[in-house]
């Protein structure tokens, strides 16, 4: 059985990706999720995010998303910060979900975002980058979270950037086409995935 990280720009259709290997039996880990969980109202993640940002950071016993977004966004101190809480909790969350699919021997995809920028490649057997060009990346961005070209910019660049993820790759999901072309593309690589399993 494989663990792959499945990985990509913000906006680069990861997600979706995610959907299209779902529906070809693969298992998904979704570190979003998990993240989500981390901070479920009533747990010690999101108690400890608000003993770390303040009242502000909950709102009607949930965190506070626009609020820490804000915080964290231009704010390298106050990233590290809120990651060093939801990290370790996410990381448990996950592993213990990979650990029952592979033990139904199951192959299990790792739907990470931040896969490079947390250094987690060495926790996955491959990894396989979605990509768009940047350009195609900061006009989806813009239009999907209705941002000025300025937010979108320095969301974009609070990661590593989509050239260089690709190169990192051991496969490249190319998304920026059609969602029929990305259907054709997905549809490639888990067909050369089995055939070389």
């Amino acid at each position: 059985m494989t663990v792959i990280g499945l990985t990509g720009g913000i906006a680069s259709g990861k997600s979706t990706v995610a959907q299209l290997l779902q529906g070809q039996g693969f298992v998904i880990v979704d570190a979003d999720i998990a993240a989500r969980q981390a901070v479920a109202p009533g747990s010690e993640g999101l108690r400890q995010v608000a003993a770390a940002f303040g009242p502000d950071a909950v709102l009607n016993g949930e965190m506070n998303r626009a609020y820490i977004g804000q915080q964290i966004f231009h704010d390298e101190d106050k990233r590290h910060k809120l990651n060093s809480i939801i990290h370790p909790i996410v990381r448990t969350i996950m592993e213990e979900e990979k650990e029952a699919a592979l033990s139904e021997g199951q192959d299990v995809i790792m739907d990470i975002p931040l896969l490079y920028e947390n250094k987690l490649e060495e926790t996955v057997d491959t990894v396989w980058v979605v990509y768009i060009p940047e350009k195609l990346q900061l006009e989806r961005l813009m239009k999907r979270n209705q941002l000025s070209e300025e937010s979108a910019r320095a969301r974009i660049t609070s990661q590593i950037s989509i050239e260089e993820k690709r190169k990192r790759a051991d496969i490249v999901i190319d998304n920026s086409g059609t969602l029929e072309d990305l259907k054709i593309n997905v549809d490639t690589v888990v067909k050369e995935y089995y055939k070389s399993h």
